[in-house]
């Protein structure tokens, strides 16, 4: 039985510096959500600190699902998603386990959805310009052109489209095809994205400060952007051939 409406899925590699912070912060807001932590194999104990914190203090709001290697950011929260559909939760998050994405914030992204109707609600570094802070300027402007190329190359007018700060309501997931979902890195942030606003989802972007990670080390690689980058071409193809699903009322 869910302690609460909305689920906040954290998918982890090594982050044992940052996981218990990062637990507490979401359990201490006012606001009750659940997490699911997605732990990729990590050798640094980060799964063995969930499960200590789940038996000794969060029992029924904590829970891990463990992976045997790295196998994508994209499939972690495939994963995740169909876990919280079997279990009824309505509002569904992404959130990184580092602190780029301020717990904060969580509420604010909840009420795009819950209070204002929209379908799907993103944490955006660049909707009220760029609120980035302690990134590599080389990282802040390969992210925001990111961005604008993608907007440029399939006519999606949102404004930070590689965002992985986000909350869904529980029918967009419904309908979405994840199995036919293909990318596993940054693209798969925009294909989720353009996914919702083909089918006709209703997008609010809520601005959010991104902060570098302090604590860790980053995950980012080459390939992530090499994949978005022709990643978008295909979608681009695809909305030109593709039969969307049709949202059920």
């Amino acid at each position: 039985m869910n302690t609460s409406d909305s689920i906040v899925i954290i998918p982890t590699y090594n982050e044992i510096e940052n996981i218990e912070k990062i637990i507490r912060a979401v359990f201490g807001l006012e606001k009750k959500f659940d997490i699911l932590i997605i732990d990729d194999g990590s050798p640094d104990g980060t799964a063995a600190k969930v499960k200590e914190l789940m038996s000794q203090e969060f029992n029924g709001r904590l829970h891990l699902l463990e992976r045997s290697g790295k196998l994508g950011l994209g499939t972690a929260y495939i994963k995740g998603f169909k876990w919280a559909l079997e279990r009824d939760y309505e509002y569904i998050f992404e959130m990184d386990a580092d602190f780029s994405h301020d717990p904060k914030d969580l509420p604010r992204l909840y009420a795009a959805c819950h209070d204002e109707g929209y379908d799907v609600a993103i944490g955006s570094r660049y909707v009220s310009g760029v609120n980035v802070v302690n990134w590599p300027i080389g990282r802040v402007l390969m992210s925001y052109f990111a961005s604008k190329y993608v907007r440029f190359i399939t006519g999606f007018k949102v404004n930070d489209t590689t965002a992985g700060f986000k909350c869904y309501k529980r029918r967009v997931l419904e309908t979405i095809e994840l199995d036919k979902i293909r990318f596993k890195g940054y693209a798969f942030q925009i294909e989720m994205k353009y996914t919702a606003y083909k089918i006709g989802f209703k997008i609010k972007e809520v601005p959010v400060i991104f902060v570098n990670r302090r604590e860790g080390v980053s995950k980012m690689s080459g390939g992530i952007f090499g994949e978005a980058f022709f990643g978008v071409m295909r979608l681009r193809w695809d909305g030109w051939t593709r039969k969307y699903p049709k949202i059920k009322e």
